[in-house]
């Protein structure tokens, strides 16, 4: 794995673990019963994306670290991926 490499999936794998990060702990107008005139009440309570990047960097950076550890401490590539699945075939 070369640094671009690292790099580049690193900006993809952090912007899905962004978008499945952002609904937790998240808390509605509805839910404090605070619900501030001329919103909706399913509106966001407050802010918390600083907490959600902080989150969505630390999940990434373990997932890349996995990845970097699988490829380098265990020599696994994409072309290894058929030895690791198994085989369903019915090959009598």
């Amino acid at each position: 794995m070369t640094w671009i490499s690292i790099a580049a999936m690193s900006f993809v794998i952090w912007w899905l673990v962004l978008f499945a990060v952002l609904p937790f702990g998240l808390r509605t107008q509805d839910d404090d019963e605070d619900v501030t005139l001329g919103t909706v009440s399913s509106a966001p309570r407050g802010p918390h994306m600083q907490r959600a990047m902080l989150w969505t960097t630390v999940i990434t950076a373990l997932v890349i670290l996995a990845l970097y550890g699988i490829t380098r401490g265990l020599g696994l590539g994409i072309d290894d991926i058929p030895r690791i699945v198994p085989d369903f075939s019915n090959k009598v």
